[in-house]
């Protein structure tokens, strides 16, 4: 079984680039999402280059396995 930090933030808000549209989600301990349907406009969105994640690039938090400092798939740092 995983441990979470009480600390760590596991909800983010996704901001579209397009659209400005604002979605809460609710992020996995273990994995990156890589793509984003953003909710407004259907817009298709993956991370900016040097981030992991759609939660790293477009949300108020950054996702939970960067938040440790774990790198949680190819693309972690």
């Amino acid at each position: 079984m995983e441990i979470v930090s009480e600390a760590m933030g596991l909800f983010s808000t996704i901001v579209c680039p397009n659209c400005g549209h604002r979605e809460t989600e609710t992020m996995p301990t273990n994995a990156c999402w890589y793509f984003y349907d953003c909710k407004g406009c259907g817009a298709l969105l993956k991370p900016k280059a040097g981030d992991c994640c759609v939660f790293c690039s477009y949300g108020d938090e950054r996702c939970p396995p960067m938040q440790t400092g774990s790198a949680c798939c190819k693309h972690c740092k």
